[in-house]
This record gives structure tokens, C-alpha cells and sequence, in this order.
């Protein structure tokens, strides 16, 4: 672990319960740090003082620790450990070594992903949702687009224009996470919609009417569709998407689960009614993207 690390869990070591209790309630804010979002409560609620330090180095990186950290030691009153704090990054300027700063990102970043994971659920396809072009395994994990139209009886409950399928699972509280896997796709669309959404003719893939989603088009050009959609710049490609929802807090995130890199959250989202996973895997053109979704066992 590196210096800063240990030092800054030296310090909230330091804090009464109620004092780590208002610190971590701090770091719940939004722009807690200015232009960041603050960390979801589902992951501070059961945090010891070592969980937080990593979920701060994780989001917010090891010099945005430290100065959140001196902020909010400022803001409950303890500018004894503030100023110590400051004395110590000052004389080992450990914040400024870029190769540790990766390392304890890449801790923390691992350290929150796994704790999403505890809220895994095994989600399968709902065939009566599925668009008739779409061709579902029998055990409900795999869907791609086939080149053939099935005849299919009508239903309100199934897609007729938008490539899409549903989840048979249904959520109207708590948390729930899951993962895809989209290697070799050049396309898709994946997140969670309302159970009443419009199945029918065009749809607006938008939060407003329903739709939390990140999408893959052109085989590197990622977004989450918000309105407008907002752009997603990736490392490297995305092999598998994890996919995390808390209802009552009101927020959707998705994760690169090969790098526990947090791609984007929907937060303060309008949870009214019954949520359920939404699968597109998108056109299938000269065959350049026909493999499958596969929803991944966890």
C-alpha cells in the first residue's frame, strides 16, 4: 500500500465514530470535490475506515483523496489532523509518484467493483419480449440478431421495430448488479428500463421515457444515452459490462468489469415503478457483428 494510503487510513484512525460517521457522510455530496460526483451511499454505508480510503483513492485518485480529505477535516473540525496531513504529503510529496498512483487506483477501483458484485442476480431473457428477429438460447443467457423474421403471435409485451429484448427479471427495490459480455460485438445496447416503456414502432432510448443505457456503435464509439448522449472514452475495448442499480438511491452505473473501471452512473434517476434489464443487440450487416450477448454468471 502505498504512503499516502496508510497515512490518510492513519488519519480517519483518528476520528470518533462521529466524526467518521459526518465524514462519510460528506463524501456522499454531490461536487464534493468541484465537477465530482459523490461516492453512492450503498457503497459507504458499511465501510470501515480502510473501505473508505480505497473508495476514495479509487474514484477520485490519490491526490483527489488528499484534498478531499484535508476539505472535509477542515469542515468537521479537526484541523489538527488536517494540518498533519498537509506536513506529511509535503515532505514525502508521495501523491506526485505517478507508478504508485496507478497501483492504489487499480486497488481501489477493484475494491469497490467487488463489493457491487455482492449484489449479483442471474438474469435470463424473456423470449416474449424478443423481436422476432432476434434468436435467443434455450437456456436464456444468449441472444443475437439471425437473419431470419419469425412469425410470431402478436403482444403488447413484444418488441416489433427495435431489435430488443427484455429481461425476465423484475426489480422495484433494493440493489442488483449483472454482466454481459459483448467481446466481438460492434454494436449493442444494454442497461435497465421501466416496466411500462413503449415497445412498439420508434423508440427514444432516453432516462425521460424510461431508458438507462450505454451503448457500443462503429466498434469503438461509446456512450451513455442521456440527452444528449454523453461521450465514453475507453482504454481499451470492452469485453465485459457490468451493469449496477440501486433503486432507492436512484442511480444506474456500469462498470468495465476486465478493468473495474466505472464507466459512467445515472444518478437521481426516477425509479416509479418496476425495472428490468434491456438487451439490444443491434444490427447484424454482412455479419461483421453477429456474435451473441451472453449474460455472464456471476
Amino acid at each position: 500500500m502505498a504512503k499516502l494510503s496508510l497515512e490518510l487510513w492513519s488519519t480517519l484512525q483518528e476520528l470518533t465514530e462521529d466524526e467518521f460517521s459526518k465524514f462519510k457522510w460528506m463524501l456522499k455530496q454531490e461536487d464534493v470535490l468541484k465537477g465530482q460526483r459523490g461516492i453512492p451511499v450503498s457503497l459507504l454505508e458499511c465501510a470501515d475506515r480502510q473501505d473508505t480510503v480505497d473508495l476514495m483513492v479509487g474514484k477520485y485518485r490519490r491526490p483527489g483523496a488528499l484534498q478531499l480529505t484535508t476539505d472535509i477535516l477542515e469542515l468537521i473540525g479537526r484541523n489538527d489532523l488536517r494540518g498533519r496531513l498537509q506536513n506529511f504529503c509535503q515532505d514525502e510529496k508521495d501523491f506526485k509518484n505517478d507508478r504508485v498512483e496507478k497501483e492504489t487506483d487499480k486497488v481501489g477501483k477493484k475494491a469497490e467493483l467487488k463489493r457491487v458484485k455482492r449484489f449479483a442476480v442471474d438474469v435470463t431473457l424473456d423470449p416474449d419480449t424478443a423481436h422476432p428477429d432476434l434468436v435467443l438460447s434455450d437456456d436464456g443467457k444468449q441472444v443475437y440478431r439471425g437473419d431470419v423474421t419469425k412469425k410470431l403471435p402478436k403482444s403488447s409485451r413484444r418488441f416489433d421495430s427495435c431489435v430488443s429484448v427484455l429481461g425476465e427479471q423484475r426489480f422495484s427495490s433494493g440493489r442488483f448488479y449483472f454482466e454481459v459480455q459483448v467481446k466481438g460485438k460492434t454494436a449493442w445496447t444494454i442497461g435497465v428500463v421501466r416496466k411500462s416503456i413503449n415497445r412498439k414502432g420508434t423508440i427514444m432510448l432516453q432516462p425521460q421515457r424510461g431508458f438507462w443505457t450505454m451503448y457500443l456503435t462503429n466498434g469503438d464509439d461509446y456512450k451513455a444515452i442521456e440527452n444528449p448522449a454523453e461521450p465514453l472514452i475507453l482504454e481499451s475495448p470492452l469485453e465485459v459490462l457490468g451493469v449496477f442499480v440501486d433503486y432507492e438511491e436512484g442511480l444506474v452505473s456500469f462498470y468495465n468489469v476486465d478493468t473495474a473501471d466505472l464507466l459512467y452512473s445515472f444518478t437521481e434517476c426516477d425509479f416509479t415503478e418496476k425495472l428490468l434489464p434491456y438487451f439490444c443487440p443491434c444490427s447484424n450487416k454482412n455479419g461483421d457483428n453477429s456474435a451473441p450477448l451472453i449474460i455472464s454468471d456471476i
